[in-house]
């Protein structure tokens, strides 16, 4: 797994997240991967080529990872934790948006939500 083939899986994540116009959504990195945060909170991040991992309610994990298991799914080092693996290559742009919303939702700052009309 190199960075310039980390940099390319996370190029479709970016695309989408930037065209969502979020304020503050921002690129960085996490635990040596690229990810997603929204000012300084973390919303997620690439944790390898084919997977992403996104901030999920504990109590929404096992509805789609039931509902969908060809996208959702855990390791056991998640497990326990609010942020569920998402398949890249089975979850489609709309779903993956919906997922960056959500978690650019519940992760900003109630302030920086004030400013938006809707998500």
């Amino acid at each position: 797994m190199t960075d310039e083939n980390l940099e390319r899986a996370f190029e479709r994540i970016w695309k989408l997240a930037d065209a969502l116009h979020l304020p503050e959504l921002i690129k960085s990195t996490t635990h040596g991967t690229p990810s997603l945060k929204v000012k300084t909170s973390f919303m997620g991040r690439l944790k390898d080529e084919s997977s992403f991992a996104i901030y999920c309610p504990l109590e929404e994990k096992p509805l789609l990872m039931e509902s969908a298991p060809s996208i959702y799914f855990e390791t056991d080092h998640y497990k326990g934790w609010p942020y569920i693996l998402i398949h890249l290559d089975a979850i489609s742009d709309e779903e993956l948006s919906h997922r960056i919303k959500l978690a650019w939702h519940t992760k900003a700052p109630a302030k920086l939500k004030k400013s938006i009309t809707s998500i």
